[in-house]
């Protein structure tokens, strides 16, 4: 029996008076103190709070990899409380999911690598593990997972993709990287110069924490100065310096420079 016929037949068999009865007792007792998560592990919510001490309340994001306009999603959590941004991926189709699910993001259709070109892209049947990376694609290789395909998808690097797609005069609060063990190759094409988000999320797939400070792709951000701020189990959050040295003074409430 499927959910939707056991759904359909306690319809019939519950009164409408009763199930509204048992909806009020769920949303009183149990979901009164719950918080919806949208991403895989949690990263939503810990990206809100980190945005609560930097007194962010909306504002742009950029998502690598976007995979899905709900699913395992770092941005849908503040696309629902009215941010925007841009979602980029580049599975073939994605472009119209997004912008039936997400009309107010800008949606764009391809791959992020070191420079512009076509490179192999692998696709299983679970495409929350797509990836351009080979040596990635052979450790995913375990049932139930599969390769379905692979595809010749065109790339660029991410800093000629923002200058092409990013609203002008528009500041960048996060961006969000989730690409499957191409994270390195994706940071380095960026024009630090000019896009510096407040926060980066970046997953580093079998990183220990011990580890994290030698991860090539940890010592790239480093050195345009971010830190390590948190870290879940595959995602890692750096902030940028100056966003550190931001205090709040109790008696404005506005934030000042930290001595």
């Amino acid at each position: 029996m499927t959910r939707l016929t056991m759904l359909q037949q306690f319809k019939r068999v519950i009164p409408a008076t009763l199930r509204a009865r048992l909806g009020r007792l769920y949303r009183e007792r149990w979901k009164e103190y719950a918080t919806s998560t949208y991403s895989q592990e949690g990263e939503d919510l810990l990206l809100a709070r980190i945005f609560e001490e930097l007194q962010i309340g909306t504002g742009f994001f950029v998502d690598i990899g976007a995979h899905h306009p709900k699913r395992f999603s770092n941005t849908y959590y503040f696309y629902r409380r009215g941010w925007r941004g841009i979602n980029v991926d580049p599975l073939p189709g994605s472009k119209r999911m997004f912008e039936r699910l997400r009309p107010r993001d800008i949606t764009v259709e391809c791959g992020v690598g070191a420079k512009e070109g076509v490179l192999e892209y692998f696709s299983f049947n679970d495409p929350a593990l797509n990836t351009f990376s080979a040596t990635e694609a052979r450790k995913k290789e375990v049932a139930p997972f599969r390769l379905v395909e692979r595809l010749r998808i065109p790339v660029m690097p991410l800093g000629p993709l923002l200058d092409e797609y990013l609203p002008e005069g528009t500041h960048i609060d996060f961006m969000t990287v989730d690409v499957e063990g191409f994270d390195h190759e994706v940071i380095s094409s960026n024009d630090w110069s000019r896009y510096r988000p407040r926060v980066i999320l970046i997953e580093l797939l079998n990183t220990r924490i011990e580890d994290i400070e030698m991860h090539p792709t940890s010592r790239l951000l480093f050195s345009h100065s971010y830190r390590l701020f948190a870290k879940t189990l595959n995602t890692c959050f750096f902030v940028a310096d100056e966003e550190l040295k931001l205090g709040v003074d109790t008696d404005d409430g506005k934030r000042h420079e930290r001595t």
